[in-house]
Order: C-alpha cells, then structure tokens, then sequence
C-alpha cells in the first residue's frame, strides 16, 4: 500500500488550502483514512479521519475549518483546510488503517503512512 500526499504550500492566515492523498494498493473506501500533522518540536497530532462507512472526526482546534472526503473513483482522500491559522503551521501526513472507534485519533491505529506535505502559514 502506498499513500501520496500532495497539496502543501505557503498560505498567508485566513488562507486555503487542499491537500490531496492519492492511494494505491488498497481502496480508500476499505480502510479508515486519516490525517495527521507534526508541527517543529512537537509531537504528532491527529487532525481528521474518515470512516469506512463515511463517518467523520475531527480534532477540536480544526473542527468547523478543515472538511475530509474521499474520492472512491480516484482513490483519493482530501483535506480541504480554510480560515488556516499560524499554529496550523506542520507536516501534513495522510495515512490509512482499521482503528477501532477509540482509536481512532491513534496515529499508532494506521498500518500505511504517506511521506507528509508541509503546510506554511505566514501572516
């Protein structure tokens, strides 16, 4: 299984930005497909998730501004990222799994990582 993250950049805050997860290997619809990111010094974090079944979980400091979906025909996951803000500043990294419901905020609950997209913002 191999996970392609695209779509990073430099944004300035109260910017946009869509990052871009293609998969191949397994169906994007098959697996529980996340994001997470590593800001400079810190620990990796969860983002967003989407379920096998389309359900979707969101960390509270991005919920109401990033939105996750998945593309079936493309085999895709996608990050649309709005109203970013300087702490949204990381390494972005998609990676697929089977958490369980409780674990699904785990990074350590995804098998398959993609290589990460680093999103910059600047004021």
């Amino acid at each position: 299984v191999q996970l392609q993250a695209s779509g990073g950049g430099l944004v300035q805050v109260g910017g946009s930005l869509r990052l871009s997860c293609a998969a191949s290997g397994r169906t994007v619809s098959s697996s529980a497909m996340g994001w997470f990111r590593q800001a400079p010094g810190k620990e990796r974090e969860f983002v967003a998730t989407m379920r096998r079944s389309g359900s979707t979980y969101y960390a509270d400091s991005v919920k109401g501004r990033f939105t996750i979906s998945r593309d079936n025909a493309k085999n895709m996951v996608s990050l649309q990222m709005n109203r970013l803000k300087l702490e949204d500043t990381a390494v972005y990294y998609c990676a697929a799994g089977d958490p369980i419901l409780s674990s699904l905020r785990e990074g350590r609950s995804y098998k398959y990582w993609g290589q990460g997209t680093l999103v910059t913002v600047s004021s």
